[in-house]
C-alpha cells in the first residue's frame, strides 16, 4: 500500500519519519475591539513533538490556534513555521505550507460520503486544470490512483472501512470527529492542529482517538498541537503542556510539572483541587 509522501507505510516498516515542523509563536497579541484575547503569547513546537494547550473557557486557546492557521491576524508579534513568517497569510496559503487542522465545531459536508469528504482535501496535490480533468487524461488518472491509495491507507488506519461510503450526516458525532481527523491527515500536514477533537465523544470513542493520535506521533512522526479540556487525556498524551489564562501564558512544562504548578491549580482547577 502506498505511503504518505516522503514517509514509509506504517504497515510495512513501523519507522518514525519526521517532517520538519518547527513552529515559533513570539509575543503574539490579539485584540477584538477593547477585548484582549491574547497578550504577548509565546509557544515553540519542535518537529515530532506532541504539545497541548490548556486553560479555562475563554482563556484564548482557539484564538491562538486561529492565529497560527491564518483565521485571525494578530495586531503584533510573529508566527514562524520552519523559519518562514506566516502571520498575515491566508488559511489556504498556510495549509499549503504544511499546517493542517481539525475544528472545535465539525466542518464536514454532511450530504457527502466519508470518502468524498476526505478526497476534497487532496485538491492540494492536484496540479491539473479543468481541461485535463474534463478529458480525464492519463496524468489525471494516475493522480487519481495516487490520491485513492493515500486515502485507503488512512481509512484502514482509522478503522473506517465499514463507513467509507456512508454519508457523513448519517454518522454518530464521535465518528464524524474521526472523519474530520482523516480529512486533516489527507492533507499530509507537517504540523497537525487539533482543536478539541474529543468533545462530544463517548469513553470508548475517546480511547480509540487517543490510540490513533499516539500512533500518529510515535509511528508516523506526526507533529501535533492539541487543544483539549479533558485533563486525563492531556496528561496521558502530551510531551509538553502550555497553559493560558485570560489570554496570557502562565505556565509551560511537562505534564508532571503542570499538574503541580500552583498558578495552574489556582487558575484552572481552583485553590484546592488537583489533577
Amino acid at each position: 500500500m502506498k505511503a504518505f509522501r516522503g514517509q514509509p507505510s506504517i504497515y510495512s516498516t513501523g519507522q518514525t519519519v519526521e517532517k520538519s515542523a518547527e513552529l515559533e509563536v513570539k509575543n503574539v497579541t490579539l485584540n477584538f475591539g477593547g477585548v484582549m484575547a491574547l497578550h504577548n503569547v509565546d509557544l515553540t513546537v519542535h518537529t515530532g513533538e506532541f504539545v497541548s494547550v490548556i486553560g479555562p473557557n475563554g482563556a484564548g486557546k482557539t484564538s491562538l490556534m486561529n492565529s497560527i492557521t491564518g483565521y485571525y491576524h494578530p495586531q503584533s508579534g510573529k508566527v514562524l513555521f520552519n523559519g518562514e513568517e506566516i502571520m498575515g497569510h491566508h488559511p489556504h496559503e498556510i495549509t499549503k505550507q504544511g499546517i493542517g487542522r481539525t475544528y472545535q465545531n465539525i466542518e464536514l459536508f454532511p450530504g457527502m460520503t466519508v470518502l468524498s469528504n476526505m478526497l476534497l482535501a487532496r485538491h492540494l496535490y492536484c496540479d491539473y486544470g479543468f481541461g485535463k480533468a474534463a478529458l480525464f487524461s492519463r496524468s489525471v488518472r494516475n493522480q487519481e490512483v495516487e490520491h485513492r491509495q493515500v486515502l485507503e491507507e488512512l481509512i484502514d488506519f482509522l478503522e473506517m472501512q465499514p463507513i467509507r461510503k456512508k454519508p457523513v450526516g448519517s454518522l454518530p458525532y464521535g465518528l464524524r470527529k474521526r472523519v474530520e481527523l482523516g480529512r486533516a491527515l489527507a492533507l499530509e500536514p507537517k504540523l497537525l492542529v487539533l482543536d478539541e477533537p474529543f468533545a462530544g465523544m463517548t469513553l470508548e470513542e475517546k480511547e480509540d482517538m487517543v490510540r490513533f493520535l499516539l500512533e500518529l506521533n510515535s509511528a508516523w512522526g506526526q507533529t501535533m498541537v492539541l487543544v483539549e479540556h479533558d485533563m486525563s487525556i492531556v496528561m496521558s498524551v502530551s510531551q509538553r503542556i502550555m497553559v493560558l489564562n485570560f489570554g496570557e501564558k502562565i505556565a509551560e512544562g511537562t505534564p508532571e510539572e503542570i499538574q503541580n504548578h500552583p498558578e495552574v491549580i489556582k487558575a484552572y482547577l481552583g485553590e484546592t483541587t488537583k489533577f
